[in-house]
């Protein structure tokens, strides 16, 4: 075992809670160049985060070692997520990628074990707060974790009234699976949009949710969240911290840290530009999504 493989395992559990806040990032080896590019920029310009854990897959994890540092840890999804769930190369993809089995829940891909871990860190890490950010992201300018706290209540990422609730997929779907998993009456209004990168979550609120979830359906969180497999985990949190805990020990806040490129086509080192000429005040990152084609040698050259 490695120096920062042996931090990890002494680190403090929730009997020893610490004050602070640490950077989270769920990541694979797709999407490996661009998470050490996120990596460069987080230790050239954040400040505040005592680490960064990274979530991979068990074959991803010596690939995304060399990323480590004495504050960045490589966490392996299986010191993560309950032992019954498997994840296997998936033939149906000549085997090139993985497919999440068990026989509570239906088979998994990769973006929704990717969720579950961003949610069952909290088990396992001491820092008061978590600070998500996507492996596509890249910091460009100074950030201080600190900008997420008011006093002792940390801010909740919102956008009121933007789900398209009477959609049949996308948003609306995900808040009734929250509903679902948080025994929430069904017609309660869910209108509000949580889902973005670089936003944070109380863990001590994590594990608040995942015992409520267990307490209401008498079976593992996993099971729960994943039964219906259409599921957001940043709508799972916002709606448990708004309709079930009432907003306590948060406040909301509809503004981005991150400007998001979520769709689209490629761009171009000219159109690169100008969306990063486009950030609001307050923003300092952005987050060109990977699947947009666009290449990351434009967005390394971004900070030279």
């Amino acid at each position: 075992m490695n120096d920062v493989a042996t931090a990890y395992a002494a680190l403090p559990r929730l009997e020893e809670p610490q004050d602070g806040a640490a950077l989270v990032t769920p990541s694979y080896a797709g999407d490996f160049e661009r998470c050490r590019l996120l990596c460069e920029t987080v230790d050239r310009f954040v400040t505040g985060a005592t680490r960064h854990y990274l979530l991979v897959a068990g074959q991803d994890v010596a690939r995304f070692r060399v990323l480590e540092s004495s504050k960045r840890i490589v966490v392996d999804e299986r010191d993560l997520l309950p032992p019954w769930l498997h994840g296997l190369p998936d033939p149906l993809s000549f085997f090139r990628r993985q497919i999440w089995l068990s026989t509570r829940t239906p088979p998994l891909r990769g973006w929704h074990v990717q969720q579950l871990r961003r949610i069952a860190i909290a088990a396992k890490v001491p820092e008061a707060a978590l600070v998500y950010c996507d492996s596509d992201v890249v910091f460009l300018k100074p950030f201080d974790l600190s900008a997420f706290w008011r006093g002792d209540a940390l801010r909740l990422y919102r956008r009121d009234g933007a789900l398209p609730v009477g959609a049949p997929r996308g948003h609306a779907h995900w808040a009734a699976s929250a509903g679902h998993a948080l025994g929430l009456r069904r017609e309660t209004p869910h209108p509000h949009d949580y889902i973005s990168t670089v936003i944070a979550w109380r863990r001590d609120t994590v594990q608040s949710m995942m015992r409520h979830i267990e307490t209401r359906h008498a079976r593992h969180w996993v099971e729960v969240v994943a039964a219906r497999r259409h599921f957001s985990e940043c709508i799972l949190y916002g709606r448990y911290v708004d309709e079930v805990l009432n907003g306590d020990g948060h406040f909301h806040d509809s503004s981005q840290f991150c400007r998001v490129y979520w769709s689209g086509p490629r761009l171009d080192e000219e159109s690169l530009r100008r969306f990063v000429a486009t950030m609001e005040p307050g923003q300092v990152a952005i987050g060109i999504q990977s699947f947009t084609g666009t290449e990351l040698g434009l967005v390394r050259r971004l900070l030279t």
